[in-house]
């Protein structure tokens, strides 16, 4: 008996190894390119290859967002991403929709 629960705790231990390794190699999906955004002022920031399906909240209302990715990416007036004010195809702008965060979508 005390042979097959060492058996049983081993067999648990490589799975348990297995399952982590796997789960540690998989990478996230993430956009090519970069989401543009400007201040009235003429400030700019960017975010390099979002992730997708992740609310990402802008450090300041933006007067132009650009979508520079390979993803379709909606974009919302409040933080958090409430309020979906719209959607840009991918190389695509839009100005005076003052949005407060984004998402990729996938």
């Amino acid at each position: 008996m005390n042979r097959l629960a060492r058996l049983a705790r081993l067999g648990l231990a490589v799975g348990t190894a297995a399952v982590l390794a796997i789960g540690l190699t998989s990478s996230a999906e993430a956009a090519t390119g970069n989401i543009r955004y400007f201040r009235a002022s003429g400030e700019e920031a960017r975010i390099d290859n979002p992730p997708d399906n992740v609310c990402i909240n802008l450090r300041f209302r933006a007067q132009l967002l650009a979508n520079n990715t390979n993803r379709t990416v909606a974009y919302y007036y409040n933080a958090n991403c409430t309020n979906l004010t719209g959607v840009l195809a991918p190389g695509r702008a839009v100005s005076y929709a003052a949005p407060l965060s984004v998402r990729v979508l996938v």
